[in-house]
């Protein structure tokens, strides 16, 4: 076997990337759909509706649009580093990536789930530098899941101040 054909064997098929990838949708939707903010959950709502908000809040219907945006992003990444041969540097940046998917759900959860103002500011702001770490190690194997992550860091830099800014407001 020669080196080409040894390193497409260690290359995910596509449609298993595909797969995979798309856990950029399901997980974070998995981890919050018991808690959000929807007509599925009214005293939710009730209480996010009662907090004090900043004047840069953006409006509610904006927010689910740009987290799509962004799990497509992060689904986007996924695949090209899935599709990329198997290095540590590889899988490192996936290792990263899992987590940040996976943390959009936790943030959720800890948010709207147990409510809990200074623990959600701090996890945002954790996510901030495990998305940081994520565009870094990625940059090393593919620039464009690279890229593709950097509005995830943007946003959550943003959500960072904004749940804090809420945090303030309610103590």
């Amino acid at each position: 076997m020669d080196d080409k054909t040894s390193i497409r064997s260690d290359v995910m098929p596509r449609a298993l990337a595909a797969l995979v990838s798309s856990s950029a949708f399901v997980v974070p939707f998995a981890l919050s759909a018991s808690t959000s903010p929807t007509l599925r959950h009214p005293r939710t709502v009730f209480w996010y509706r009662l907090l004090r908000q900043p004047a840069f809040k953006p409006p509610d219907a904006a927010i689910p649009i740009v987290w799509t945006a962004i799990e497509g992003l992060l689904a986007f990444a996924g695949y090209r580093l899935l599709r990329r041969p198997r290095t540590p540097e590889r899988d490192r940046a996936l290792g990263w990536w899992a987590l940040n998917v996976i943390s959009i759900g936790a943030w959720s959860r800890l948010f709207f789930g147990h409510r809990n103002l200074p623990a959600s500011t701090v996890g945002a702001a954790a996510m901030v530098a495990s998305g940081a770490a994520y565009v870094l190690a990625a940059r090393k194997v593919d620039r464009q899941a690279a890229q593709a992550g950097v509005p995830f860091v943007a946003w959550v830099a943003f959500a960072t101040g904004l749940t804090c800014a809420i945090w303030l407001r309610n103590r």
